[in-house]
């Protein structure tokens, strides 16, 4: 199997119409019962959501000197707000998820598989 990290991503300044609280609900049960089948056919391996792109710190290492930077690394409207490790038997499968949990969540996931080392 292969594992697949799905990224979940947010653009600052998109205007999109706010969640209902009722939405808001249902969009939170269907995570849980998106996780829950994750977990229970051993297809989770992590997930985790991330606090606002302003709480970033850069770490660099440049003429053997250690500097930090506040904020994201790069200049970006699209910001990485959370993910998940999988392990799928293929792209396929992995994108089915991936479809399953942008529409619980309403936003974009982005699907990459981990580089396993053996050059494919």
């Amino acid at each position: 199997m292969t594992q697949y990290l799905l990224s979940v991503h947010t653009v600052a300044g998109e205007v999109r119409e706010p969640m209902t609280d009722e939405e808001m609900a249902q969009s939170h049960k269907q995570i849980g019962v998106i996780e829950e089948e994750l977990k229970s056919t051993g297809t989770w391996v992590y997930s985790g959501r991330l606090h606002e792109p302003g709480t970033a710190t850069v770490v660099r290492v440049s003429d053997g000197e250690t500097l930090t930077t506040d904020g994201p690394f790069a200049e970006s409207k699209e910001h990485l707000a959370g993910f998940y490790i999988i392990e799928a038997d293929d792209l396929d499968a992995a994108l089915a998820w991936a479809s399953k949990t942008a529409a619980a969540i309403h936003m974009p996931i982005e699907v990459r598989p981990f580089w396993d080392g053996s050059g494919t």
